[in-house]
């Protein structure tokens, strides 16, 4: 089973996948590169960290507020609530999509333009925000 991590400090270091739980309140319109809209709900997102830092430096930086915009997420973690993220040292972005694939994928391409197997590493989540919310305090630290 994943840790899931609401503060940064219980992050590993180590390299990994990790499933960014982020909730927003209001419709985001996506910039023309990554052209769509997004209404107001929350959602899960597929990402890896490999580089210096791994898993606790790519978390924090989507838990960081005013930070350049890079990727597809930024966009997302700029304007949503981040409740945290589930991590995985031992499976991959695509696996964790892929076990996910009965939710809807709201924007093709996201988070994934170098994924040759996904349509999307964003996900929405279409249950209650109680049982969302329930799933990260059950598996918390």
């Amino acid at each position: 089973m994943a840790d899931f991590h609401s503060t940064i400090e219980s992050i590993p270091a180590a390299p990994g996948a990790y499933l960014l739980a982020l909730e927003l309140r209001r419709a985001v319109v996506l910039s023309v590169r990554m052209a769509g809209r997004l209404p107001p709900g929350l959602y899960l997102y597929c990402g890896s960290a490999r580089g210096p830092g791994g898993l606790r430096a790519r978390i924090s930086r989507h838990m960081r507020r005013g930070k350049a915009l890079h990727w597809h997420i930024d966009q997302l973690t700029e304007r949503a609530t981040v409740h945290g993220a589930w991590t995985f040292t031992d499976r991959s972005e695509c696996a964790l999509v892929a076990s996910l694939a009965d939710l809807p994928m709201p924007v093709a391409g996201f988070g994934s333009s170098d994924c040759r197997t996904c349509v999307s590493h964003l996900l929405h989540w279409t249950g209650s925000r109680r049982a969302f919310l329930t799933l990260g305090r059950h598996h918390a630290r």
